[in-house]
C-alpha cells in the first residue's frame, strides 16, 4: 500500500523532514501518492538520489511515462527540464554563456542597488513580510532586467505564475498556464520587432537564424524559445526567494548562529550552503520516468513509471550528514542536493548563491535587530512536494528615518 502523503496534511507542508527520515530508516525507495499526482515513486537517500540524477535509464521526458497521452494543454514550450540529452545539452548550451562567472559577477553592483532600495522602502516602516517586500521582488527584478522584461509586466506574470502551480485548482492553473503561454509569445513578438542587449533579444534572434556569440548560428524553434523564457523566468527567480526567505527564517530560529554570522562576514559563503542544506528552494527535482524496468536500491520499478527524487531528504541524509537536523553555519556540507546533480543541475546556481549573499548581509547589516513576528509554527508554506518556499514571513525592526 502506498505512502499516502496528501493524508499527512498541513503538518508534512510545514515540516516534510520527519517525513522522510521515517521513510529512509525503511529503505530508500518507496511507493507513495498525493491527490495532486497520484501514485509515483520516491527517493529519498542521498547516495540513492545522486546515483538515480545521473541514470540515463531515468528521463525527464515525460513521453516515457506510461500514462502519457498529451499534456493537457497545459505545457509551456519545450524546455530544459523536461528533456534529456541531446536535445538538453543543446539547449543548455543555447544560454550557459549567458551565466558565467565573468557575467554573473557583472550582476554585482546592480543586484546591491536593488537590495538597497527595497531596504530603503522597508526601513522606516518597522515591520515588513519578508517575502512580498523582499525575498521575491529582488530576484524577479534581477531576472526580468537580465531577460528584458518590461517592469510593468513582472506582478502579473507572478501572479499568473503562481495560479499555473496550484495543482488544488487544475481548471485555473490550468487557465493561469495558458495566460503565461500568450503573454511570453507576446513578449517574445516584441523583441523580434524591437530587439534590445537582453537574453531574450540574444535567444530571439537564434530564431530568425541570425546567428551570434550567444548561439554560434544554432536557432530555437517557437516551442522551444517559448518553453527556454518560461523556465529562465521562472527558475531564474523563484529558487533565490525561496532561499532568502528559508534562509532568514533559519537564522531569526537559531540566534546564536545569527550572531556567529553577524560578528563573522567570511562564514557567509558557507551559511548559504548550510541554508540550502538545511532548507532548500527545491524539495523535489521534476519528476522522471522509467525508460525501461529498473531497480533503484534493490527495489524493481516498472517501465513508464515516474520517480521523484526527494533533494531536501538526501540533504538531511545522516549517512552523509553528521546531524542533519541541526542548523550549522561551520558545517561546511560539501555535496548537498539543493541544486540538483547531473546534467540538469540548476543552471542559476551561481546567480542564486550571488543573489542571497547580497540580500543577507544587506538586510542584516540594515536591519541590527531584526525578528520574527510570527510564530514559527503558524508560517504558511505552499503545499508544493517540488518547491520549498514561505507564503509569508512577517518580520519586525527598528524603524530607520525615511533617506
Amino acid at each position: 500500500m502506498p505512502q499516502d502523503l496528501s493524508a499527512l496534511g498541513a503538518d508534512f507542508v510545514v515540516n516534510p523532514y520527519p517525513v522522510y527520515a521515517r521513510l529512509r530508516e525503511r529503505g530508500p525507495v518507496h511507493r507513495v501518492r498525493t491527490d495532486a499526482s497520484g501514485e509515483f515513486w520516491l527517493v529519498v537517500g542521498h547516495e540513492e538520489a545522486r546515483t538515480a540524477l545521473t541514470d540515463p535509464r531515468l528521463s525527464n521526458d515525460v513521453r516515457h511515462s506510461a500514462a502519457w497521452q498529451d499534456d493537457g494543454g497545459n505545457a509551456i514550450g519545450r524546455n530544459m527540464v523536461q528533456t534529456d540529452p541531446p536535445h538538453h545539452t543543446r539547449l543548455r548550451g543555447l544560454v550557459a554563456r549567458a551565466f558565467t562567472p565573468a557575467r554573473i559577477e557583472a550582476l554585482r553592483p546592480r543586484v546591491r542597488q536593488i537590495a538597497d532600495e527595497l531596504l530603503a522602502a522597508m526601513a522606516p516602516l518597522g515591520r515588513a513580510d519578508l517575502v512580498e517586500d523582499y525575498a521575491l521582488p529582488l530576484p524577479l527584478a534581477v531576472i526580468c532586467e537580465l531577460l528584458g522584461v518590461p517592469e510593468t509586466d513582472r506582478k502579473a506574470f507572478h501572479d499568473w505564475y503562481l495560479e499555473s502551480t496550484d495543482l488544488t485548482r487544475p481548471e485555473a492553473a490550468g487557465a493561469a498556464a495558458q495566460a503565461l503561454t500568450g503573454y511570453f509569445a507576446e513578449l517574445i513578438e516584441a523583441k523580434r520587432r524591437g530587439p534590445g542587449d537582453d537574453l531574450l533579444s540574444a535567444l530571439v534572434r537564434t530564431m530568425d537564424g541570425d546567428g551570434d556569440a550567444l548561439s554560434d548560428g544554432d536557432a530555437l524553434s517557437d516551442e522551444e524559445m517559448l518553453g527556454m523564457t518560461f523556465v529562465l523566468l521562472v527558475a531564474g527567480y523563484e529558487t533565490s526567494a525561496n532561499l532568502i526567505s528559508s534562509g532568514t527564517l533559519a537564522l531569526l530560529r537559531h540566534p546564536e548562529q545569527l550572531a556567529a554570522l553577524r560578528a563573522d562576514w567570511s562564514l557567509l559563503d558557507g551559511a548559504i550552503e548550510e541554508m540550502l542544506r538545511y532548507d532548500g528552494p527545491v524539495e523535489s527535482a521534476a519528476f522522471r520516468f522509467t525508460r525501461e524496468p529498473m531497480e533503484i536500491a534493490g527495489t524493481t520499478i516498472p517501465a513508464g513509471e515516474p520517480v521523484g527524487v526527494v533533494l531536501a531528504a538526501g540533504s538531511r541524509d545522516p549517512r552523509r550528514f553528521a546531524e542533519p537536523d541541526r542548523f550549522d553555519i561551520r558545517r561546511a556540507p560539501r555535496g548537498h542536493l539543493a541544486f540538483g546533480h547531473g546534467v540538469h543541475h540548476c543552471l542559476g546556481a551561481p546567480l542564486a548563491r550571488l543573489e542571497a549573499a547580497i540580500a543577507f548581509r544587506a538586510l542584516l547589516e540594515r536591519c541590527p535587530d531584526l525578528a520574527l513576528d510570527a510564530d514559527p509554527a503558524e508560517l504558511a508554506w505552499r503545499p508544493s512536494l517540488m518547491l520549498r518556499g514561505l507564503r509569508r514571513l512577517p518580520v519586525r525592526f527598528t524603524p530607520a528615518p525615511d533617506a
